[in-house]
Parts: structure tokens; sequence; C-alpha cells
């Protein structure tokens, strides 16, 4: 298992060694991704999976069970990356869940239900500041207003999926119906450290932290840099610096006062006009706020709208905050927590149940599918980098975990150890 794991590790991620020291370029509805997809379909062509293809693009590698009548399991991930991001965010997902079908053909096992390998479309936000396109639409929850939302390049959502044979506006016709699938299962590397810290093989998911956005807009006055005195300016940057350091302090305060960790971070900022002799005029950051208790991001947000407040009155600066995102921390399903378990009880390994700072497309299934979460270890937490890298041994009992689910939902028998007559 683990030079086939090698092997097509590569294959998905279409290179010839995982040493690549600009990372993988993989952006959500790109001819990268296609081409990745494209090898995903021919790994599970190979396993003797049937290929379908949703309006939105994800593609759906189904085994078919005993029973064509009975909902599908369904597991999976995606394969799009951030730019120069990892190969192991989302592929290792894909991966472990096409190497748990092999396993499960090897032995000779025949599912009652069905079961299916889902890869979905644009996981990341990389592109189009918007994630899990793929997923949204599958679960009925796509706003197709987005469309009109364009990339760094000038290039809509709706001009690159039909770039790709794809019609937005059928975009919608994804959605699956509640009684196509059973459940759905997510493997993922868990972008952290704490695996690692707490030496243990796996981590199952409880709630997903979903964020609330900021966009600070900050109207100050440009100026000449060598003929404006010190004293009357109205300098934008200099009024949202503090804010800055402020929204850390406050994540970091919040977190050591409870239980339930906060994260906050100022990521993006945009000055203009931006040249070396104008005093700035105008800034723009993104702040983004993370937690699985919601009442602790609504504490954050409300302080940097008060810190925001008194940033005007002392910079003499005009400032706006735009809501962009406010969603509910989603949690996942205690049914399949404690099947995952007793899963990793019977394999003799180790668990931590645990909470994910990151979005994925898990969260976006749970709203319509019992759903759940497990995540195993990535070397020093590293992800969206290069470096990023997660073991084959640690891939190989992520294959194992997803079999063992596999079987215990799915149903069947296992025609090479038993008679026929004795269930899976």
């Amino acid at each position: 298992m683990l030079k086939w794991l090698e092997d097509h590790l590569l294959q998905l991620n279409l290179v010839d060694t995982m040493n690549q020291p600009e990372g993988f370029t993989r952006l959500g509805y790109s001819n990268e991704e296609n081409q990745s997809i494209a090898a995903f379909e021919k790994i599970a062509k190979e396993l003797g999976l049937e290929i379908k293809r949703d309006q939105a693009g994800n593609v759906i590698a189904r085994w078919i069970g005993a029973s064509e009548d009975l909902p599908a399991v369904a597991v999976g991930s995606h394969l799009d990356t951030v730019v120069s991001g990892g190969g192991y965010d989302g592929t290792a997902g894909v991966l472990c869940a096409l190497g748990a079908v092999k396993q499960l053909k090897d032995e000779g096992y025949q599912p009652t239900h069905p079961i299916e390998v889902i890869v979905f479309r644009s996981e990341e936000s990389a592109r189009f500041g918007i994630s899990t396109i793929g997923s949204k639409a599958m679960a009925g929850l796509l706003d197709l207003q987005i469309g009109s939302v364009k990339d760094s390049s000038g290039i809509s959502i709706r001009e690159a999926v039909a770039t790709l044979g794809f019609n937005w506006d059928e975009f919608s016709k994804a959605e699956r119906k509640k009684e196509e699938l059973k459940c759905f299962l997510e493997l993922h590397i868990e972008q952290g450290t704490v695996l690692e810290e707490n030496q243990k093989d796996y981590g199952i998911v409880d709630g997903v932290a979903c964020p609330i956005r900021l966009k600070v807009k900050v109207f100050g006055l440009a100026g000449h840099t060598g003929t404006s005195p010190m004293n009357g300016r109205r300098d934008a940057l200099v009024a949202v610096a503090p804010l800055i350091s402020y929204v850390s302090e406050t994540a970091t305060k919040l977190s050591e006062e409870n239980s339930t960790p906060v994260v906050a971070t100022v990521s993006t900022m945009e000055v203009k006009p931006n040249a070396i002799n104008v005093i700035p005029g105008y800034v723009e950051v993104g702040i983004d706020i993370r937690s699985v208790e919601d009442s602790l991001k609504k504490i954050v947000e409300q302080s940097i709208r008060e810190k925001c407040n008194e940033l005007e009155r002392l910079y003499h600066v005009s400032i706006e905050i735009e809501k962009l995102v406010d969603n509910p921390s989603v949690f996942l399903d205690e049914r399949i927590q404690k099947q995952l378990k007793k899963v990793v009880s019977e394999m003799g390994s180790s668990y931590l149940m645990m909470n994910s700072g990151a979005g994925h497309d898990v969260m976006n299934m749970a709203k319509k599918w019992p759903s759940g979460l497990i995540f195993i270890p990535c070397k020093d937490g590293l992800s969206h980098h290069p470096a990023e890298h997660a073991s084959l041994e640690d891939m190989r009992l992520g294959v194992n975990i997803i079999a063992g689910f596999l079987k215990k939902e799915a149903g069947g028998l296992n025609e090479k150890s038993t008679s026929g007559s004795s269930r899976a």
C-alpha cells in the first residue's frame, strides 16, 4: 500500500517528485485543477469505479453496491491548492479515499450500500476569495450571485467555469437530494501541531470554526510627504497601524481567559496611492476571526468596532467596517464520531478529539447529511506551503480508518474471508 500511495500521490499532483521548491499551484476552475481531476478519474477507473461529473464540475467515483436503491456512503476532499501551496492539503484526503477502496477491493469486500469518492471543485478561496464552491453547490448552499466575482486577472467565476465547458446558470442543478447519501466523511491533514504535540495518530473533529471576516476602510487625506506638517496630517496608515496589534492582542487575551480559543488575524492590506512620496490617504485591511464558540467571535468583532471609533477620533480619519462573512460554526455528527472512535479503537490506534480552525468541504456537507472529519498529522504543522508534508505511513493509517468506516457504514460481505452469510 505504501508504494501505491507514493505513486498515486505523484500522479494526483502531476509531478515526478514531491520536492517542488515553488510548490503546487492548482487554482479552482483552472486547467491545472482539471488535469489533476483527470488523473483522479484515471485512478478511479482503474479501481473499477463509475465516473460522473455534476453541473458544478464535482467528480463522483461510484462503487456499485449490492443494493443500488440504498443511499451511498461518501468520502472525499479536493484537489485544488493555494498559490505555491503544498501537495497534501485536500489531495491526501482524495488519495486515502481511493486507497481505502483499493484495500477493500483487494480483500474481496462487496458493499451493500454504494460507496462514493467525491472530488469537490474550488475548495480554496485562493483564486476568487470564495471557498468551497463545489461542495456548496452539491449541498444546495451556493449563491449564484457570486458568479460576477473576479480573480486577480479580472476573470469572473462565470467566465472561468465557461472556459472549462460549464454553465454557471446550471450550477444549482448540482444539488443532491438528501436521500442520495447516507453520510459523508472527509480526511485532511491537520494543518497544525496539536496531533504531533500530543503524540496521537488521528484527530476526530467535533466542530469547524467558521469565520467572521471584516473589511476595514480608513479614509484619511493624501498629501506630499515633504511639505505636509506632522501635526496636521490625516495619515490613514498611521491611523490603522495600532489596530493590527490590537486584533492579535485581543484574541490572545480572550483565548487565555476561555477554555475555547479564538484566533483573529489582520491578513490583507491595501494602501493608496502607495507612492513613496505621498501620505497614505486610504487604507483597507481584511480581518479574519475564528472560533467554534461563536460568542467569542462576536466579542472580538465588537472590540474591533470600538477600537476603530477610538482611532477615528485620535487620528482625525473616517473608518467604515464592512462585514464580508459571518458564518456560524459547524458541529459534526455525534454518531459518525462514535463510529470513528470504534474504528480507531479496533485498529489499536490513538486519537484526539479536537476542533478545526480551518474550513473544509465537510462543513457544507454537514448541513445536509451526517458528516465527519478526521485529521492526520502534517510535519511541523506546516500547510499552504511548498514544504507541507504528510508521511506515507500516516496516510496508510488514514486508508485503514476510512476502510474500517466504510465497512461499518456500507455493510456488505467480505467474500475472501466469509462464506457469504455473515455481515462485515
